[in-house]
């Protein structure tokens, strides 16, 4: 029964990717933003509210045994990020692997990307060096969560400020067909644009929340303790099925939409939540914990390097699913 539970909401998932993705190019297309505001700032932050509430609840509102909230809460925080940088971008280029080949090419808007990258590898380095900073530092550790917090304030001002100039070089968002809405007889106007959002949200959330469900009985038959739970299945289970938009996306060849959900929502969830996480538990350099970090930065650097070398092909991102795979083998033994 947890296999079928698992296979519903999957198909559920999609269903909402299509609807959700299906509405989003029609409001850029409406707004005439850019395919980056699109990507990074509105599917990245949309499909990221769900996943956000984990860790916050954990903290905030958790069970009466504060260590388990406090480890659920930062593998939550710690584990999202991880899985995007590798897990969510290998299997992104898998789903064009055999139509472009190993050696194709992947052709977001580079300075979009580019931008995304270097605000994540600045402030999850913040939250590297907090891990480190003592407790009676209180100052220190609530500086730099305020830190992160205005990276980020920054990076969305510096993303739609470069709205824009990308329209004018073509990189305006296009709708590539109507919208399901439309067929059914209703217009296409900013209230059924918002609509038809809302809905393909709120069935994003209804089968995540299954899914979730489904996974953490499996973890529990597997035994699995709260933190490696809240490091690689709750990520798995909120993450990874709203990152379907990132693959309709690029296999309709829309790549700046599908690297701009992805990266744009690592930006999100690498300074926000790790700010939160550095006021709100003991925050320190657990192996399993300062592992994830650090390959998580060495995933986010590899393709921040291959984009100002060559350009991204296939098989890069495929080095960071082997990352992934790495960081695995590592904890569970």
């Amino acid at each position: 029964m947890i296999f079928l539970e698992l296979f519903v909401m999957l198909i559920v998932i999609l269903i909402a990717a299509e609807v959700f993705t299906n509405a989003l190019e029609h409001l850029g297309e409406k707004l005439k933003i850019s395919e980056g505001v699109t990507g990074s700032l509105f599917a990245a932050v949309g499909t990221a509210l769900p996943e956000t509430s984990v860790p916050l609840l954990a903290l905030l509102a958790g069970t009466q045994n504060a260590a388990t909230n406090e480890e659920i809460g930062v593998g939550a925080i710690l584990g999202a990020p991880l899985m995007l940088a590798t897990l969510s971008l290998s299997i992104m280029a898998m789903s064009v692997w055999k139509r472009r080949g190993t050696q194709g090419h992947l052709r977001p808007e580079r300075t979009g990307l580019v931008r995304d990258l270097n605000f994540f590898i600045v402030a999850f380095s913040f939250a590297a060096i907090a891990m480190f900073v003592p407790h009676t530092l209180v100052a220190v550790r609530y500086g730099l969560g305020f830190i992160m917090v205005m990276i980020y304030f920054i990076y969305v001002m510096m993303t739609i400020n470069a709205s824009e100039a990308l329209v004018e070089e073509g990189h305006a968002t296009e709708a590539g067909g109507d919208m399901f809405l439309c067929k059914l007889g209703l217009p296409n106007n900013m209230p059924i644009i918002v609509l038809q959002l809302l809905l393909g949200l709120a069935l994003l959330v209804a089968g995540a929340k299954g899914f979730i469900h489904g996974v953490e009985e499996a973890s529990s038959i597997l035994g699995i303790s709260a933190l490696l739970l809240s490091l690689l299945i709750i990520p798995i289970a909120t993450e990874l099925p709203e990152k379907i938009n990132s693959v309709l996306w690029i296999r309709k060849g829309k790549d700046t939409l599908a690297f701009g959900n992805i990266t744009g929502a690592m930006v999100f969830q690498g300074t926000l939540l790790p700010a939160i996480g550095i006021m709100l538990t003991p925050w320190e350099p657990r192996q399993e914990v300062l592992l994830g970090i650090i390959v998580t930065l060495i995933a986010a650097m590899w393709l921040r390097y291959v984009i100002a070398k060559s350009g991204i092909r296939v098989w890069h991102l495929l080095v960071n699913g082997a990352l992934y795979v790495t960081y695995l083998l590592l904890v569970l033994a």
